[in-house]
């Protein structure tokens, strides 16, 4: 039975209730154990449990995290240098070489199920580097020492499996709701085997849980929208981690900038979890007297050294031995760290309180928790025999005796529902803002109303052909420079990215299909809405299939701009940043596209640029649409000297040079004579590679490129691990 703490902590709710093994054996293996995860039901009134005696002395303690002597370093470049070299008086560049710094130097530990770990120290202690070093958050070959959970090494899949790791920063979507965004995070870590009622039932459980029954329908609110309180934040960021139950929780100062009662609101709750069968450990900057009562061990860390590791209630003994006792009535922990602090700031810094805390730990040494009976697969199973939930848990049931990291899938659930649920979430948070959809559209729609009464009508004359080539070449470039709106919003979603793809929440292939067909009906609305706008108002050619094809050379456009947006939202980390990039490439695909000089007259070391144009190929599209016409007549006798000196001759004089030119030339050319059809014109402006429709092919296949180099700079460049 699934113990589930609600606010009275003495009372538990009932969620899974394995069934036991039909097999012989006294000990289901540990893939049996699994697939009961996800075969039983709700409500039933037997509870099972697996038979391992975890009353015994020897295993008393499910769950031991032990870390021996890790040591972690990182190289620091020197600034590069102006110096006098003292044989030479001219003066030299120098740089010396790059310097060491230790951020962990030999920690040495253990943490405890059902107990609280909480690291302290000073900023710049290596607090956060610890708690990355034990969430495997270190790459390897850089982090030196052990890390063990019941002597057994974990490896990188099964650690994602059973820990969960909460940032400092709450990243959540705004517009969704505490009880939604508890349901997504279900829908993504809990196995597809839960049916949706079973799903529901673990986030109410985790709503009680977590004390967030008031505010369950609450949006979770950003700086325009109001929502919920920074304590009630922090509280869901701490249950989308633990949705599904895990055995290991890491947390990086979960109570940095709470006021007091709001921290000690969420130190109860995170009490309660490990109460409940799980592994707290965290960071603290300098916990309060009531907090200080719900740890359970205390490390305290200066420059990455131990000089405290304990329970609380040693910190007297400890610092009075040490000949610093802590006055009566004063805060234990605001004193230990005034005191490290003082001592960082002496000549010999910490190093006495080191030392001294080696031999005190040596003559205060605990009994060493019992855990050779009690293997790393002998305790996930008891654990989740007790109800705690392993995400992913596999249906198949290998043989008896399997290791159990094999029988724990990479991922929850398949591809497709990864897909549907990334979809769902996304529609739902947009579909909540629709200023922002809104804002879009009506720049469109100013934009195409601003171009088509400025090219109203325009006629078949050789000014009008101009004035053509102009519309096309700003109304296509136009399309990119309106997904630069998207950038946003990537850079936005970045963090919650990160966190949910490090421990394997969902796939980055999943979310990158999401996040393209959710833009899609968006960009169609935009196209249809800018095609409409423009198409008539300057009288192109070519009618309803004109207008057709016209509408989908700008949806290709704006699906090419977007998809190109997109891929540098995923590399660029800054918005400032990305819009200063966007507006120049789009600037370069413009004066490479053929409009301001023809692909003939472009240098060879600079054609390549014109071919990679992302507004070359929409470009040429719509010309071709617009003069593929054979019997359209665009320049007709005297009009041949519109563009020339000689248009301000009177019109007798033209006829006469138009009768003088038709017998120096050997024709007849007469004022009705069509001199310049669309396909002189395309000829003109070296259009002649690729029909139309190859052109539209090729700017919806820029789009797909863009959008697998998106992918690819997810997967390079989200490892959210240090080096």
């Amino acid at each position: 039975m699934s113990r589930v703490v609600a606010a009275d902590e003495n009372m538990s709710l009932p969620f899974f209730s394995p069934e036991p093994s039909s097999g012989t054996s006294s000990s289901p293996s540990f893939a049996q154990l699994l697939k009961n995860v996800g075969d039983t039901t709700i409500g039933d009134n037997q509870e099972h449990h697996v038979d391992v005696d975890l009353t015994s002395p020897d295993r008393s303690v499910p769950f031991v995290l032990s870390f021996t002597d890790l040591t972690y370093s990182v190289k620091i470049r020197r600034k590069f240098t102006w110096r006098r070299v003292p044989s030479d008086p001219i003066i030299g560049a120098s740089s010396e070489n790059s310097k060491t710094k230790t951020l962990l130097n030999g920690i040495s530990g253990e943490a405890r199920d059902g107990e609280i770990l909480a690291v302290l120290g000073a900023s710049g202690s290596g607090k956060s580097t610890l708690i990355d070093a034990l969430a495997n958050r270190i790459a390897k070959g850089s982090l030196k020492g052990n890390v063990t959970l019941n002597g057994e090494i974990l490896n990188s899949k099964m650690q994602k499996a059973i820990s969960a790791y909460v940032m400092q920063d709450d990243l959540l979507f705004p517009m969704l709701t505490v009880e939604e965004t508890l349901m997504f995070a279900a829908e993504f870590r809990l196995p597809r085997s839960l049916s949706k009622s079973k799903k529901n039932l673990r986030v109410q459980a985790l709503i009680d849980q977590l004390g967030l029954r008031n505010a369950a329908k609450t949006v979770i609110g950003d700086e325009g929208h109001r929502g919920i309180s920074g304590g009630e934040r922090r509280r869901v960021s701490i249950g989308i981690d633990i949705i599904h139950d895990p055995i290991l929780l890491f947390l990086d100062e979960p109570t940095s900038g709470l006021d007091s009662t709001s921290a000690l609101s969420v130190i109860k709750v995170l009490k309660r979890i490990a109460q409940s069968g799980s592994m707290v450990i965290m960071t603290l900057h300098q916990p309060s007297y009531r907090l200080l009562r719900l740890l359970d061990r205390l490390l305290f860390l200066s420059r990455g050294q131990t000089v405290f590791s304990g329970s609380p209630a040693m910190l007297p003994s400890f610092f009075a031995e040490f000949g610093h006792p802590i006055p009566e009535h004063e805060n234990r922990t605001e004193f230990a760290l005034d005191l490290i602090r003082e001592l960082e700031g002496s000549a010999g810094g910490t190093r006495s309180l080191v030392e001294f805390n080696k031999g005190f730990r040596q003559r205060k040494a605990e009994p060493r928790t019992q855990t050779t009976g009690l293997s790393l697969k002998e305790a996930i199973s008891a654990s989740i025999s007790k109800g705690k939930l392993v995400s992913g848990a596999t249906t198949t049931t290998p043989s008896s005796g399997s290791n159990p990291v094999s029988t724990i899938p990479t991922f929850a659930n398949p591809f497709w529902v990864e897909f549907l649920v990334l979809a769902k979430r996304s529609m739902t948070n947009y579909r909540r803002q629709p200023e922002l959809f809104g804002i879009r559209l009506g720049a469109v729609l100013v934009t195409g109303f601003i171009l088509a009464t400025m090219f109203w009508q325009l006629d078949n004359s050789p000014k009008g052909v101009q004035e053509r080539l102009g519309f096309f070449a700003f109304a296509m470039s136009t399309t990119f420079y309106t997904c630069a709106d998207a950038l946003p919003v990537f850079l936005q979603e970045r963090f919650i990215f990160m966190r949910e793809t490090a421990y394997n929440a969902y796939r980055r292939s999943s979310y990158v299909l999401s996040h393209s067909l959710v833009a899609l009906p968006s960009l169609i609305i935009l196209s249809l809405a800018f095609a409409a706008t423009t198409f008539w108002g300057v009288g192109l050619d070519g009618g309803l299939m004109g207008f057709l094809f016209y509408f989908l050379i700008v949806l290709a456009a704006f699906w090419a701009g977007s998809s190109f947006v997109t891929f540098l939202s995923g590399v660029v980390p800054h918005v400032m940043l990305g819009y200063t990039i966007v507006v120049a490439i789009l600037a370069y695909f413009l004066l490479f596209s053929g409009f301001f000089i023809n692909r003939d007259r472009i240098p060879s070391y600079w054609i390549w640029f014109h071919y990679i144009s992302l507004v070359k190929y929409p470009y040429e599209a719509v010309l071709i649409n617009e003069f593929s016409d054979p019997t359209k007549c665009f320049v007709k006798g005297v009009q041949i000297f519109d563009n020339t000196p000689l248009v301000a001759v009177p019109q007798g004089m033209k006829v006469k040079l138009l009768a003088t030119m038709s017998k120096s030339l050997g024709m007849r050319i007469t004022s009705s004579t069509c001199l310049t059809t669309g396909y002189d014109i395309l000829q003109q402006q070296g259009i002649t590679d690729l029909s139309k429709w190859n052109c539209l092919w090729v700017t919806v296949a820029w789009g797909f490129f863009f959008r697998i180099l998106f992918y690819f700079s997810l997967l390079l460049g989200s490892k959210n691990k240090r080096r």
